[in-house]
């Protein structure tokens, strides 16, 4: 899938990356009371302009707001656009000599072994700069819609339906990268989705920061399920959260995503074997998140109780993945029952065909 991992990974700047960029050189200025800019998120002069539709071109356009959340910002926007002058933008000058490879070596190098660098070698195709987010801060659908960028929804959900049974409900329920990672265990991140007589089962509406605000009233959006206040949320607070009659316009959307990710984009061989995800309890899909969004346009996961996938049509009654709610005990008892129903008839029947030629004498 063509560009959509990178806007998944390549957004989280590491600890040894901020030291990287932190060496680059931070130009002086005449004036002193000048700054476009620095490690200690004073990048307003840069706003100023770049955040005001009516003073830069729509190209050139920062958010102001989900700009500050990132990384980057707290680097400063001379870190990366170290050649800008007083006379800017007057003087026609690049703005720009600090490449992504300047911090993210160690990404690129990955992603020059991967098929979609032959396509697309420029990061900014998939990644803004100006809006990058740590991977745990983006929604699932988010990735996706990077991923759908390029590739055709319609032409994904009609190629996956060659082999794969309820296409729809399987594109709902994973990102692309879920199949298209390296990744030995998931993660159920759960989103609190808005209802609607029109829902695509791939593609589900999350509700926004602004919606679950004014629902939520003078509390957190947070609390709208962790009812207790203690930032992990029980399988009986996502029970409430369902039966509460101020939540009939909601429900809870479990996707399935990956808890570690790489920029080598290929099929593995897991993603052909449905007994991976549809096999008995698997503890490779037990983790559960809920994902809920802040006012930034991140997104913040919170711990769940372990077992939300085995009560899943109580705790999310919209998710519900054949096989976790097995047990290896219970298949082995019913094996044997199986086993032992069977002796009976089978052996009865092999007894009298050994006694076959004494039944004729008689």
């Amino acid at each position: 899938m063509k560009c959509f991992y990178q806007n998944f990974y390549k957004t989280a700047v590491t600890v040894s990356a901020l030291a990287v960029c932190s060496m680059f050189p931070q130009a002086g200025h005449a004036d002193p009371g000048f700054t476009f800019g620095n490690a200690s998120s004073d990048n307003q002069t840069c706003l100023d302009c770049h955040a005001d539709i009516n003073k830069v071109a729509k190209k050139n356009l920062i958010s102001s707001e989900g700009f500050s959340h990132t990384t980057h910002a707290e680097l400063g926007c001379k870190t990366c656009h170290d050649t800008i002058t007083a006379d800017h933008p007057k003087d026609g000058k690049v703005t720009r000599t600090t490449t992504c490879t300047n911090c993210h070596g160690d990404i690129a190098a990955e992603y020059a072994t991967s098929k979609h660098s032959m396509e697309v070698s420029n990061c900014s195709a998939c990644h803004n700069p100006h809006k990058v987010k740590k991977p745990d801060e983006i929604s699932a659908l988010a990735m996706t819609a990077t991923c759908m960028s390029c590739h055709n929804h319609n032409k994904i959900k009609s190629t996956h339906a060659q082999w794969l049974p309820q296409t729809d409900l399987h594109l709902g329920a994973i990102t692309c990268v879920t199949c298209h990672t390296k990744s030995k265990d998931y993660v159920v991140s759960v989103y609190i989705t808005r209802r609607s007589t029109k829902i695509d089962a791939s593609s589900p509406i999350i509700a926004d920061y602004s919606y679950l605000s004014n629902k939520a009233g003078s509390q957190d959006v947070q609390y709208l399920v962790d009812s207790n206040r203690d930032n992990y949320i029980s399988i009986e607070e996502l029970k409430v959260f369902n039966k509460n009659p101020a939540n009939r316009d909601l429900y809870l959307k479990a996707i399935l995503t990956p808890s570690e990710t790489s920029h080598v984009f290929q099929i593995s061989d897991k993603s052909w074997n449905c007994t991976f995800c549809h096999a008995s309890g698997p503890s490779s899909t037990q983790t559960t998140k809920l994902v809920l969004p802040n006012k930034d346009g991140s997104f913040t996961g919170f711990d769940v109780e372990k077992g939300t996938t085995i009560t899943s049509l109580n705790a999310i009654p919209n998710f519900y993945m054949m096989g976790s709610s097995r047990n290896n005990l219970v298949n082995i008892f019913g094996g044997m029952l199986l086993v032992g129903g069977m002796i009976m008839p089978v052996g009865h029947g092999f007894i009298r065909f050994l006694t076959r030629k004494n039944r004729r004498k008689e």
